[in-house]
């Protein structure tokens, strides 16, 4: 698959040094006005590994996301994102790192106009010059992944709430992005359906090695996503289970209250806190 070059971007085709984070966020600070939004935040992700967002409403967890598209720019701090330092980026810089990010909206944001095929191949179809019959291969196989391949040429109207979840998870994964962010993914959805949501998020971490970001306030989702694992049955198909240690060390809780991080840590290391805000907020 042909993806766009950073080069085209004048960018350089390096994306991140080894063992370098895929996103470093450096004393970064911002407001609204007389609205403090984020101070002094810092923090970093690792390839393959998991970031969790937690929060109250208005807390900035969504603001972190939009600071990593670059959608905003920080008052002061730096922000590096695929060993690009992206709160100096034009909109045209910011381009070829977007080209290797896939992002999940709260409501999925999918094209009521268009097919569920033609949803998910958007990217490759505005943004690569693959022929089309490769575009609907990939299409095919991303859907596939999912579980919804039957629907490829369905309507978005056509499917539950859930289903346009990973319709929008199959649009993010479909140019191979090493980054994905999920915003909300399964607000509004019904606590089994939000397992298939979850279901996905882990498959990709875990089978695709995509470094991931999930902000949410569903704290049933965000523990079961820093849990659990994928892995590939021997006779086919896909098994999640109860995470190993190891992979346990690979999901960080972030929580962010008064535009500061209070508590950065494992699940186990959350869940163990004895802070009362935070002891507060998960019961």
């Amino acid at each position: 698959m042909r993806r766009a070059s950073l080069a085209e971007f004048g960018l350089p085709v390096e994306l991140v040094e080894p063992h370098a984070p895929v996103v470093l966020f450096d004393k970064v600070c911002l407001s609204f006005d007389d609205k403090v939004i984020l101070k002094d935040v810092t923090f970093d992700v690792r390839a393959g590994h998991t970031k969790i967002f937690l929060g109250a409403s208005g807390a900035g967890k969504s603001t972190v996301l939009k600071l990593m598209l670059g959608l905003l720019k920080p008052d002061s701090g730096t922000i590096w994102v695929l060993g690009h330092r992206v709160d100096k980026m034009n909109e045209e810089q910011l381009m070829g790192v977007r080209h290797h990010m896939g992002m999940v909206f709260q409501e999925g944001a999918l094209f009521d106009s268009f097919t569920v095929g033609e949803n998910v191949g958007y990217k490759l179809y505005e943004e690569t010059r693959l022929p089309l019959e490769e575009v609907r291969q990939r299409v095919e196989e991303v859907l596939g992944f999912v579980g919804l391949g039957e629907h490829i040429d369905k309507m978005p109207s056509e499917l539950s709430g859930g289903q346009r979840r990973r319709v929008a998870i199959a649009r993010a994964m479909a140019a191979k992005p090493g980054l994905l962010l999920y915003d909300e993914p399964t607000t509004g959805l019904d606590p089994m359906t939000s397992l298939t949501v979850d279901a996905e998020i882990i498959k990709l971490r875990d089978l695709e090695n995509v470094t991931s970001v999930l902000v949410t306030h569903q704290l049933r989702d965000a523990f079961y996503v820093a849990t659990h694992a994928a892995s590939p049955r021997s006779g086919g198909g896909i098994e999640i289970e109860a995470a190993a240690e190891a992979k346990l060390q690979q999901a960080d809780f972030v929580m962010l209250r008064d535009a500061r991080i209070v508590f950065e840590g494992s699940a186990d290391e959350l869940r163990q806190s004895r802070d009362q805000y935070l002891k507060a907020f998960l019961s």
